[in-house]
């Protein structure tokens, strides 16, 4: 199978690219800096090429005669002309409509957990708007992920935290301690989507994805905590504190928090068990918990080596 993945060079889409070159499929990778992922090209199979998106017909000479095009395009905090307007729905949508337009049979976008356009971050906004976009294009057969935190080797979260917790001179203040997350392993997102490839029973559906259990942020930074053997004190901030806070770290490069980042934690980040229970049937999933991952790639890691960096960086 040809499989053309827009934004696989991150995280999820590493994943994703490896479990697919080694089921045999044939993957093109389009990205704007294709010279800066040079790992991808150790993998057999897979192309990377780097395209103009709003070119004349550009985007659907690169996905024709593809059997899936996936949309893995996104980004947490604004920079230049990368705003969530553009990436998040711009972007998309011309994805989704140039899919069509050439006659690719399937069409998978990872979307966000509360992505609403009523939402009260611009972030969770601009995903609600472009995945009801394009859920809503007659003929697509599309599907749509929504996931909470995905945790997994090399992941931003819990490898984040890991590092923030090294930095931090003893005590740690945390906003939006009590915000609640159900973290989902990357192999289980993995399987979601490739799950759903063959599976017209998903076609112009959403599916919310989650872990098998929820946390508050402050139980997850103390789990961190544990598995680094840090002895940081958690201080959780109560909104009082958190907003201002969460404001000023913005304004710096690299904030771990912004105050779209502040507001997308205001709304829990979890599902219903019914909910749950039908995405794990539809796209036969078994979920894997963090005390069963994490432990794995994150316990006894040496972070001592490499504190000079993050500190030198967290001050950029």
């Amino acid at each position: 199978m040809k499989i053309c993945i827009i934004g696989g060079t991150g995280f999820v889409g590493t994943h994703l690219i490896t479990t697919l070159v080694n089921c045999g499929h044939q993957i093109k990778v389009i990205t704007r800096r294709p010279e800066r992922h040079r790992h991808l090209r150790t993998l057999s199979t897979v192309k990377i090429v780097d395209i103009d998106f709003f070119g004349n017909k550009i985007l659907e000479r690169q996905i024709d005669t593809y059997d899936v095009v996936i949309n893995l395009a996104g980004i947490l905090n604004p920079s230049g002309l990368n705003t969530f307007e553009q990436v998040h729905e711009n972007v998309a949508l011309r994805i989704a409509e140039a899919t069509k337009a050439v006659g690719t049979p399937r069409l998978l976008h990872m979307s966000a957990l509360n992505a609403d356009e009523n939402a009260s971050s611009e972030y969770l906004r601009s995903k609600g708007r472009a995945r009801d976009k394009i859920l809503a294009i007659d003929g697509l057969n599309v599907t749509t992920f929504s996931p909470s935190v995905i945790f997994g080797e090399a992941d931003s979260f819990f490898n984040r935290f890991a590092q923030l917790l090294i930095i931090m001179p003893g005590i740690f203040p945390l906003t939006c301690a009590s915000a609640r997350f159900a973290p989902i392993f990357i192999g289980d997102v993995v399987d979601a989507f490739i799950n759903s490839i063959d599976n017209p029973e998903t076609y112009g559906k959403n599916y919310n994805l989650c872990g098998p259990e929820s946390y508050s942020l402050k139980e997850l930074v103390q789990f961190t905590a544990r598995q680094i053997n840090s002895n940081c004190t958690i201080l959780p901030l109560n909104r009082f504190f958190s907003k201002p806070l969460a404001s000023l770290m913005g304004l710096f490069p690299g904030a771990p928090i912004t105050l779209d980042n502040y507001k997308s934690m205001s709304v829990d980040s979890v599902c219903t068990e019914a909910t749950q229970n039908e995405t794990n049937r539809e796209l036969g999933l078994t979920l894997r918990s963090i005390e069963s991952v994490v432990p794995q790639y994150l316990g006894g890691k040496d972070f001592s080596g490499k504190m000079d960096y993050f500190r030198k960086k967290s001050r950029r």
